[in-house]
């Protein structure tokens, strides 16, 4: 392929991780390459594991790259899969070296828990983002300011430090919406989001004047559930589904609670929300009433 070292193309579907090119895309392409040889040869997880001394449960946690990956675990995987070609062999070991090193948000770990961590790497590695949300403006939306009060509502506690640290890694984050090959964002946003004040009135009316402005962007699809229609699909909560480049990899779903996450990745788990996701953005105010909703909360007197 041209632009591609041998090394590169021996290991399928390499490019479907350049977009976000991040560390943890490459360990999910890594996982999905190595999980793909393993069943290739019809060999169990329990035995993969033996092979590496460990268990067929860290087997499993490598191959949907949620772990990094230990060099010397790699080749004996690869040995055990038939894979002696040294070209081949050396692409999936530089790939393990570049799938440990640490993301950008490695900068941010004294603020950012483990459980979110893993959201932010898998965020950067998307390709489309699809959420729901009934209480914020979804953070990949948020300006500085509402970040900020959103920040002081959750750690009221915080130093001021560490509130700016906290704002800064969500601007950072935001920067994929403008990246080269940026992931589509679709948001689904209960109407309560526009209509609380969080923040204050200034506040509250530049977040909303941002909304108009981002919703603009081709990649990105902004909804607004009205109040009219009472209830719907996701009486639940919030969520978000997650999807990758590599067609082989599944969908991720991304359940925030208070202080912990729930990743779920089982396939009748994402076809659940899936199905609940296509619901909502039927049921919501499509591109024009979403934009005359956002317009009616930015003139109304509640915000003068």
């Amino acid at each position: 392929m041209r632009g591609q070292t041998r090394e590169e193309a021996s290991v399928g579907h390499y490019s479907a991780a350049r977009p976000a090119s991040g560390p943890t895309a490459l360990r999910i392409l890594l996982g999905s390459q190595l999980r793909r040889l393993r069943e290739e040869k019809g060999i169990p997880r329990e035995a993969a594991g033996d092979e590496i001394r460990a268990s067929h449960t860290k087997i499993s946690r490598m191959e949907l790259g949620r772990v990094g990956f230990k060099e010397r675990d790699v080749a004996d995987l690869l040995t055990l899969y038939g894979v002696g070609d040294p070209y081949e062999r050396q692409a999936f070991l530089s790939l393990a070296r570049r799938a440990n090193a640490p993301g950008w948000w490695h900068n941010y770990s004294d603020i950012v828990p483990r459980w979110f961590e893993l959201y932010v790497g898998v965020e950067e590695a998307a390709s489309v983002i699809r959420t729901y949300q009934v209480q914020f403006v979804p953070g990949l939306l948020q300006t500085e300011d509402y970040a900020r009060a959103v920040t002081v509502l959750g750690y009221p506690h915080a130093s001021a430090e560490e509130v700016a640290r906290r704002v800064d890694l969500r601007m950072k984050r935001q920067e994929l919406l403008t990246r080269h090959q940026p992931p589509m964002l679709w948001a689904v946003m209960d109407e309560a989001v526009v209509r609380r004040p969080l923040g204050g009135q200034r506040v509250m009316h530049a977040q909303l004047e941002h909304l108009l402005r981002i919703s603009e962007l081709p990649n990105v699809t902004l909804q607004i559930m009205p109040f009219r229609l009472g209830g719907h699909a996701a009486a639940g909560g919030p969520f978000t589904i997650l999807r990758f480049p590599e067609p082989d990899l599944p969908d991720i779903v991304y359940l925030e609670q208070l202080n912990s996450a729930l990743y779920l990745d089982k396939p009748e788990d994402a076809d659940h929300y899936r199905m609940v996701m296509d619901q909502l953005c039927a049921q919501a105010a499509h591109r024009d009433d979403t934009t005359k909703l956002l317009g009616e909360a930015i003139d109304s007197s509640s915000w003068a």
